[in-house]
């Protein structure tokens, strides 16, 4: 027995507002970007199609707004001692835009410099003179939080001359 045309429409509009609920449940608790809700939804078995015009249609009501979600996670990752790439990076596989990730990072902090000593000095709090295997040591932990080489180098050289 097949579906007649109208079943059919029920059974979109059904899956449609079970993703609704769904998309609302989760945006209620925080802030998601669009890539994340569609990986979550299509993970559960909902229809990429439909969920993807269930979000434009939450994004139009300003609930889901990747701008918003990438300041916020810039935000929460910077105070945490993230540094500027690492966060780039991790929004960018989140399917943020270069330049939403660009303007969230600006919103997050004007002062890196001070979140890589905060940073350095938590981890490093004995800043006696460091041989080229500390300074290696001291440059591979920065450069896995997400700072730049240029920032460490910077700070390491003025560190280096302190202790002399």
């Amino acid at each position: 027995m097949r579906n007649s045309p109208e079943t059919h429409d029920l059974t979109i509009n059904q899956d449609s507002k079970r993703i609704k609920k769904e998309c609302l449940r989760l945006l209620t608790r925080r802030d998601h970007s669009r890539k994340e809700i569609q990986d979550k939804l299509t993970y559960k078995g909902f229809d990429r199609g439909q969920v993807s015009e269930v979000i434009d249609e939450l994004s139009g009501q300003n609930w889901q707004n990747d701008s918003r979600y990438a300041e916020s996670y810039a935000r929460v990752r910077c105070q945490k001692g993230f540094g500027p790439v690492r966060i780039a990076y991790e929004l960018r596989q989140q399917g943020i835009e270069p330049e939403v990730v660009e303007s969230a990072l600006t919103a997050a902090t004007n002062d890196w410099d001070s979140i890589l000593e905060a940073v350095y000095f938590k981890k490093f709090p004995d800043n006696n003179r460091f041989d080229l295997n500390e300074r290696g040591k001291r440059l591979r932990f920065l450069l896995q939080r997400g700072f730049s080489n240029g920032m460490i180098n910077s700070l390491l050289d003025r560190q280096s001359k302190k202790s002399t």
